[in-house]
């Protein structure tokens, strides 16, 4: 049972649109885009779905998930869909050949074309009685337009015989437009249609089980409705998927109105109505005014057209963004969704008495004795521990007390298993449990020590309750070096992990504690700092000896002394040259000086000759943290180098 108002209503509503066809809640294997998609339909024999592409003369096939089976193409303009009773024959009215076709409902192949005459438009197309119904628009002497009933056959012995125009009962009032046209498959004999023109339009029921069409009931207008669906087990159609209307007596009246407003429906042979507004599809049951499910197209503009599944066990929509409609297919549309609730203390003591809470609604009552199931997920059970099940009382309230044997944060999760009328329903709160403070604690804070030092940093764990293990990191001074993890185990009997360490820069260290259900976690840290390695080398002179009891380099007056100074590498390092001279029994300064190093490290200074004898001076090179360049070491001062100038 299905709407067929895609050719007015969607037309009017959307204009051109393009659809992608897609499993709801998952991407489909393979996806098509349609502009202006019209004449949705279910297949419940083949298990299909098909919409036509109205703008690309295409008909395409998905199966119930909305993954593309099949297409084809060259259809002209297509306005409408229908299945014969059996599922296994598709029929497609084409106004721009004026003729109808069957498909092979399973191929998407074309077996029959059944031409209707030119001037004859087909809009809309029904199954019932065993013959295919369709609404058509022809323009009169009066240059004005006509709409009215034809029938084809099947069975006929030919396709110009199958046709026949002019269905439409004498004792119905003409309509301006082709008509709106539904089909009821639990009264297989009975066809809606309704007036599409300009101004308010007729509604009226016929009943086409016969050779020809009788009038069952008929208005003379009034009804402003794009949308028409005969109800399933009563006297009564459904305009635009809202308002009803009961035509037991041959006249239509007012039959009340669905809670929400629609703007398109269809109603399953079981006489379940869905009806399509805004961004939402709504359920009713039958007989019902008040919705059983709502299904949500979250990010979705609009919804466009709707039709059930023959066995009421899917629903499929067109859900809109801007230009694109996709194919939604949705299961258990007659569960009802139950809303559940958990409230759990934000925080709780650890081994301490909690209560939980909580209430479940819908708008199908639960059955009496509803139970809960109850899991807690904590760090002693990260796969969760079920708890006894908790019975939801007669105003949908429950509560359990427990007793969190770990802390951390723990998870209380109450389920609904559902059953034959509602879907399950979850719902969770967490609760910040205490756990006990620990020691970690971690050696060599803030000491000193050459370049290249072996040194031992030794993590001291405190108390804890299952959890004996320590990670130990170590994060080198400079970009270039990452933190990394150096160290990790389980602490000695003593409480203790080590690890020894290369000081070739300043580095942070630290220890990790991750906590156990019982204590918290820990982390401490401690930064020890690295001198740089320097030596300097002199050269041209031509002895050693001692002056007093200092070594000093001897050169002739007239040489230049070389320096060559050695320190770790580091990109953009600098020495500091130190320069003084001793006068009048003291060391004075010279001017000091930055030289940058090689990339092997080594920075060479050339020392002018003083040109006179009796001199005395003395040198070394200085790394300086920030000053040299960069801070990934400690400042460090190079030993003295003695010089002295003879004749």
């Amino acid at each position: 049972m299905r709407s067929t108002s895609a050719a007015t209503a969607l037309a009017v509503l959307f204009g051109s649109v393009a659809l992608s066809v897609a499993a709801a809640g998952s991407a489909s294997a393979e996806s098509a885009v349609l502009t202006q998609p019209v004449g949705l339909v279910a297949d419940g024999a083949l298990q299909r779905v098909f919409v036509a592409d109205q703008d690309n003369g295409r008909i395409l096939a998905t199966d119930y998930k909305g993954t593309l089976v099949g297409v084809n193409v060259g259809f002209g303009r297509p306005s409408d869909l229908a299945l014969s009773d059996d599922g296994l024959t598709l029929y497609a009215a084409l106004p721009t050949s004026h003729e109808i076709v069957a498909l092979d409902a399973a191929t998407l192949q074309v077996k029959t074309h059944y031409a209707l005459g030119d001037g004859v438009d087909p809009r809309e197309v029904a199954f019932a009685g065993g013959r295919l119904w369709f609404s058509y628009r022809t323009t009169g002497e009066d240059s004005a337009f006509h709409g009215n009933l034809g029938a084809i056959d099947p069975a006929a012995a030919d396709a110009a015989a199958a046709v026949a125009l002019g269905q439409l009962p004498d004792t119905v009032a003409p309509y301006y437009n082709a008509a709106v046209l539904d089909a009821d498959p639990s009264a297989p004999g009975r066809l809606a249609f309704l007036d599409s023109g300009d101004s308010p339009g007729a509604v009226n029921v016929l009943d086409v089980s016969g050779a020809t069409p009788q009038v069952v009931a008929k208005s003379d207008g009034g009804y402003n409705f794009a949308d028409v669906d005969l109800v399933a087990g009563g006297s009564q159609v459904l305009l635009n998927g809202s308002r009803k209307l009961s035509y037991a007596d041959g006249t239509f009246t007012e039959g009340g109105s669905l809670t929400e407003t629609g703007w398109s429906g269809d109603v399953s042979p079981s006489g379940l109505v869905a009806q399509a507004y805004d961004r939402h599809v709504n359920v009713y049951k039958q007989g019902a005014d008040v919705p059983v499910r709502r299904f949500e197209t979250g990010t979705s503009s609009s919804i466009g057209d709707v039709a059930w599944a023959p066995d009421s066990s899917r629903l499929f929509a067109l859900a809109g963004t801007g230009n694109t409609f996709t194919l939604k297919a949705y299961t258990g549309p007659t569960l009802s969704v139950p809303t559940l609730t958990a409230d759990a203390p934000a925080s709780a003591t650890r081994a301490k008495q909690l209560t939980v809470k909580g209430r479940i609604t819908a708008n199908v009552p639960l059955p009496t004795g509803a139970k809960l199931a109850v899991t807690r997920t904590d760090l002693d059970s990260p796969g969760g521990k079920a708890l006894p099940a908790v019975t939801v009382k007669a105003d949908g309230t429950y509560s359990f007390t427990d007793t969190p044997p770990a802390g951390g944060t723990v998870t209380y999760k109450v389920t609904y298993a559902g059953d034959a009328e509602h879907t399950s329903a979850t719902a969770s709160d967490k609760v910040a449990v205490s756990r006990a403070a620990t020691t970690l604690t971690l050696n060599n804070n803030g000491k000193l020590y050459n370049h290249g030092a072996d040194v031992t940093f030794t993590a001291h764990l405190g108390t804890t309750y299952k959890n004996r293990k320590v990670e130990i990191y170590a994060d080198p001074f400079g970009s270039d070096k990452p933190k990394k993890l150096v160290k990790s185990g389980t602490v000695n009997t003593s409480g203790n992990l080590s690890v020894t360490l290369d000081m070739s820069r300043d580095t942070a260290v630290t220890a990790v504690f991750a906590g156990d259900s019982r204590y918290r976690p820990k982390t401490t840290k401690v930064t020890a700092y690295a001198r740089v390695s320097v030596s300097t080398a002199v050269s041209r002179h031509y002895k050693t000896a001692k002056i007093g009891s200092t070594s000093y380099y001897w050169f002739h007056k007239s040489t230049d002394p070389l320096l060559t100074t050695t320190m770790s590498y580091y990109p953009g390092r600098k020495q500091r040259f130190d320069l003084q001279v001793y006068y009048q029994g003291s060391w004075h300064p010279g001017d000091s000086q930055y030289f940058p190093l090689g990339t092997n490290g080594k920075s060479a200074v050339q020392l002018g000759a003083p040109g006179e004898s009796g001199i005395r001076a003395r040198m070394r090179s200085v790394y300086v943290n920030g000053s040299s360049g960069d801070s990934v070491n400690s400042t460090t001062y190079g030993s003295w180098k003695y010089l002295y100038f003879s004749n």
